[in-house]
């Protein structure tokens, strides 16, 4: 698939089979930087081979780090307990998120000074709230175009923590989960965030809460919108755990569980399961909303066709706030579910690696799919009939996002073939997702 400026995939009728999972780029770049902020050296299993994921291990190379790839996703990182050995460097961070967030602020505690920027898109998705939470504890960081956006320079400054840190809540857990990371390595006392407002994808916070504690660092939660970070004991904040096992992502499990569903299955995935800390398991719940038959154990779930007897799933109006990513995987799941599906409360779609509110209309308004969009909702229906099923001859495109590609994928389960423009972009997340795919389509 290297270099393909398209694919045409479908029409398919039948998913079964499994998949391992890749490993989840949430907590595998979260890993990365608390492995490099620790004393010795960490042993990284399953961790997500992919660009999000080698964006941060370049940076930390680049910042003097020992980052060193071994075969079968075993990543060994050598510990610099908390200060970085390069104290001036220019990053790229491509289109990641969770490496330009908990970075920034990391950097912000080092005294040194760093420039940070990205592709076009990254210089589009905010990052305001999180250099006004870091000024509040005395970081110097300037705007070098766009005021609120990448790219930044952090300047060398003197960190000191007088009051409670404000942060809001409402934009991205990104910003929260940046300063619950870097402030232990400054917290000379006990620190308390306190988050303004609604926090969104609050299960992201417990993936970061949880991998602190791993890593040496138990941090309170007195209430829903307070976060104490004790304060710290030693030089070397975190301490390694020696090994730490990713998770497999659940996010792109989503992806399979739903051809388990609209495939008729059975479709198990391997790497995820009860005891996952990640939220977008959740994703299973709302397919069981939606009538599939879900079955789960410890680290796997599978899914086999549908409950109703007319053999649909049916529309569901869920809250989206716990899964958002997964939550696109549902808009495209809605093709085949009888009456409306509502998605509420996904604002954070808006600034994403796209406006994945706009594009996932106009995509699905492509195959014929009735769609209704607000600030923070989306409608979907079904083409009425299947004579009413399009396949745009221009394709569907992707906008350089890996999600819209995976979820289109499911559209090939319609009547009609589907040619998607620029599958390639999956490397941000899965580079071979479109290979498994094909292992259990037919």
């Amino acid at each position: 698939m290297s270099g393909l400026p398209n694919i045409h995939i479908g029409p398919f009728a039948r998913a079964h089979g499994s998949i391992v999972l890749p490993g989840s780029k949430s907590i595998s770049n979260r890993a990365l930087l608390l492995a490099a902020l620790s004393s010795e050296t960490t042993t990284l299993k399953n961790l997500l081979d992919a660009d999000d994921t080698q964006v941060m291990r370049n940076a930390l190379r680049q910042l003097g780090l020992s980052v060193l790839d071994q075969a079968n996703n075993v990543c060994v990182v050598e510990g610099c307990g908390g200060k970085f050995p390069v104290r001036e460097a220019d990053l790229f961070m491509g289109n990641a998120g969770t490496a330009i967030r908990p970075l920034t602020a990391a950097l912000a505690m080092q005294g040194g000074n760093y420039r940070l920027s990205g592709v076009a898109r990254m210089h589009e998705r905010p990052i305001r709230d999180l250099v006004d939470g870091l000024c509040q504890v005395g970081a110097k960081i300037e705007y070098e175009l766009q005021e609120g956006y990448p790219p930044i320079k952090i300047l060398a400054a003197d960190i000191f923590i007088k009051d409670v840190v404000k942060v809001r809540g409402d934009v991205s857990s990104q910003f929260l989960t940046a300063l619950l990371m870097a402030l232990p390595l400054v917290a000379t006392e006990p620190v308390r965030i306190e988050v303004i407002g609604e926090l969104i994808s609050r299960p992201y916070i417990e993936i970061t809460l949880k991998l602190m504690a791993r890593f040496g660092v138990n941090v309170a939660c007195p209430d829903s919108q307070s976060f104490i970070i004790p304060a710290k004991n030693s030089e070397a904040v975190y301490q390694s755990p020696g090994q730490l096992l990713v998770e497999g992502d659940a996010s792109s499990a989503s992806y399979f569980l739903a051809l388990g569903a609209i495939g008729k299955g059975p479709v198990r995935v391997l790497g995820v399961g009860n005891n996952s800390i990640q939220g977008d398991v959740a994703f299973a719940d709302a397919l069981a909303l939606m009538g599939a038959n879900i079955t789960a154990g410890e680290d796997w779930i599978e899914v086999s066709g549908v409950k109703n007897a007319n053999g649909k799933l049916n529309g569901i109006t869920i809250d989206c706030t716990e899964i958002p990513d997964a939550a696109m995987t549902l808009a495209v799941v809605s093709l085949f579910a009888e009456g409306q599906t509502r998605l509420n409360n996904i604002a954070s779609w808006r600034v994403k690696e796209t406006d994945r509110i706009a594009a996932m209309a106009k995509e699905l308004k492509k195959i014929g799919a009735i769609v209704e969009e607000g600030a923070d909702y989306i409608v979907v229906q079904a083409p009425s009939t299947q004579g009413n099923w399009k396949s745009p001859s221009e394709g569907i495109d992707t906008y350089d996002d890996h999600r819209m590609a995976m979820c289109f994928s499911l559209a090939a389960f319609g009547p009609n073939a589907l040619k998607i423009n620029d599958p390639n972009c999956v490397a941000k997340t899965f580079p071979t997702y479109f290979a498994e795919f094909a292992k259990i389509v037919d």
